[in-house]
């Protein structure tokens, strides 16, 4: 065994939910000779893990359901994929939970935290905008995500690392389901700020070969096309009823990042039109 690879095979590293990200994180750790320990909530999701070499963990932080074993804690670095679900009641619990998290970091003296969060935190600002840029969400999932990333920055028990994944694109997230067969969709000629799976987790395993800890990433493709442009192309790719959207300009954002040295990362979706035509 090589030196570099001994070393990854003693780093150990958690994964705190693992679904559509979460679960191909892990495997790709796995195959990059790191040992992984990956969570669910239900038992089903145990043996998948287990199938692919994850040690497996039923880890569960909701409100009066609260169960984890602390061997999952011990662990060099955890991830959190855990974004908040789409309703009311649901966000307001999300605070809940990751203070319950904190709180086991704590108690098994877990030292880095990388927590996935995202660029919903930032509102339509008619600019460009980067890390350096105050998030100020309009959704009630991007106030949740930003009152929780800043209360994990205010910690000083870990290190936390916090990574903005823009729109998620990739299997089972074919983007030309987003507006097919709908018409008239406002705001047609707004940038859109997406993010394949595959550098998703390319970024990922940058930002841990190069020791990037304690920073805020945005991570977002250098491409975007109107929505317009890029959602018909995919529908006429994917066969599916054409989307009619309005001409114009109204409220929008373009996603950057300041960042990318630090990890030394070059996209592997890097042009979407590109993306499209190569798509089976």
């Amino acid at each position: 065994m090589s030196n570099s690879t001994a070393t990854l095979a003693a780093k150990k590293i958690s994964i705190l939910g693992c679904g559509w990200y979460g679960l191909e994180l892990a495997k790709a750790l796995v195959a990059q000779g790191y040992q992984v320990k990956g969570s669910s909530t239900t038992n089903e999701k145990l043996e998948v893990l287990a199938n692919h070499q994850i040690q497996p963990f039923l880890v569960n932080f909701k409100k009066g359901e609260e169960y984890y074993d602390p061997i999952f804690f011990q662990t060099d670095i955890l991830f959190v994929c855990i974004p908040p679900k789409r309703s009311t009641g649901e966000q307001a619990d999300y605070k809940y939970k990751i203070e319950r998290i904190i709180n086991a970091m704590k108690l098994n003296n877990t030292s880095n935290l990388i927590f996935i969060s995202s660029t919903a935190v930032y509102g339509d600002t008619n600019t460009t905008v980067t890390e350096l840029d105050i998030p100020k969400p309009e959704t009630e999932s991007g106030k949740a995500i930003l009152d929780v990333e800043n209360l994990l920055k205010n910690q000083t028990a870990f290190t936390t690392t916090i990574l903005r994944f823009a729109g998620l694109v990739g299997p089972k997230r074919d983007p030309a389901r987003f507006f097919a067969g709908k018409t008239e969709v406002a705001n047609g000629q707004a940038p859109i700020n997406l993010i394949h799976l595959d550098d998703c987790i390319g970024i990922s395993l940058s930002l841990l070969k190069n020791s990037a800890f304690g920073y805020t990433l945005n991570a977002c493709a250098p491409d975007h096309p109107s929505k317009q442009e890029f959602y018909t192309t995919a529908a006429v790719k994917a066969q599916l009823h054409l989307p009619t959207f309005k001409n114009e300009l109204l409220t929008w954002k373009l996603v950057s990042s300041i960042q990318p040295p630090i990890i030394n990362y070059n996209y592997l979706v890097s042009n979407w039109m590109r993306w499209l035509s190569k798509e089976n």
